[in-house]
């Protein structure tokens, strides 16, 4: 069955009816509503009483609230730093924007469960690809391995922060902070590595010292993204080194095409 897909972006964005609501207006009361209650918190209803205004208001602006998430989440990217890889350099390009994309997640969790849910085509997407791009041709990527290499990016930084954005729900949302969600954990997670000791005794380091679990996934994001660039910036070397060699990433291995996804 074909759909006719459309975007929020696609056409002219409506002057304010006199005095009424600008899309700007909109956009801000709903990232308001959205960091204080959450995705399931938005509706048009809702976001018309935020505003003292009728939901007609709104639908000037937006067709429906799936354009209205289109907008938001434009916003959301707008928050990440892009740093000109020509002037730092295309790892620190690269470093920048996976803090800054992190940093914009806790700042704005329900977002996160959006990246890659609809075509994300406002001007801000499109910079922020626009400079990937540009990372990762500066890196030395050619064709599709610039975007794998930025698809990979996104995918760490993803990966390793819903995690981070889970445990600060559940430490925000309860009567206990991250020392004490911890330690209520402990006889839980010891009788589940029971039958593996060494992995006991590794829970126990942490129970055993005064650990800042905020410090600490700070530490394992900025290990697991310096890893990455690492792997990245090695298989360059190998490329360059076997010049005669088929670029990795640009044939799909045999087993992977007879496998279902």
């Amino acid at each position: 069955m074909n759909q006719h897909l459309s975007s929020v972006w696609t056409r002219e964005s409506r002057p304010a009816k006199s005095p009424g609501l600008s899309r700007d207006q909109i956009v801000r009361a709903a990232m308001g509503l959205l960091d204080a209650e959450g995705l399931d918190a938005l509706s048009m209803r809702r976001l018309g009483a935020r505003l003292g205004s009728g939901a007609t208001s709104i639908y000037w602006h937006v067709a429906n609230k799936d354009e209205l998430l289109e907008l938001v989440m434009d916003e959301v990217l707008g928050e990440v730093p892009l740093p000109d890889p020509d002037v730092v350099g295309w790892r620190d390009a690269a470093s920048v924007f996976a803090y800054g994309l992190r940093t914009a997640l806790f700042a704005h969790p329900w977002a996160a469960s959006l990246i890659g849910a609809r075509a994300a085509l406002g001007p801000n997407a499109v910079e922020m690809s626009a400079r990937l791009l540009r990372t990762f041709t500066l890196a030395g990527f050619k064709g599709l391995e610039q975007d794998y290499a930025s698809s990979a990016l996104m995918s760490y930084v993803l990966g390793a922060t819903t995690p981070e954005l889970t445990w600060r729900r559940m430490t925000n949302d309860g009567e206990m902070n991250g020392q004490e969600l911890l330690a209520a954990l402990r006889p839980m997670v010891e009788q589940a590595a029971r039958d593996h000791p060494e992995l006991a005794a590794r829970y126990s380091e942490y129970y055993g010292a005064e650990v800042d679990i905020e410090t600490v996934r700070l530490l394992c994001f900025d290990f697991g993204l310096t890893c990455f660039l690492d792997g990245l910036q090695e298989r360059l070397r190998q490329a360059a080194m076997e010049p005669g060699a088929t670029r990795f990433g640009t044939e799909i291995p045999h087993e992977a095409r007879n496998s279902e996804i």
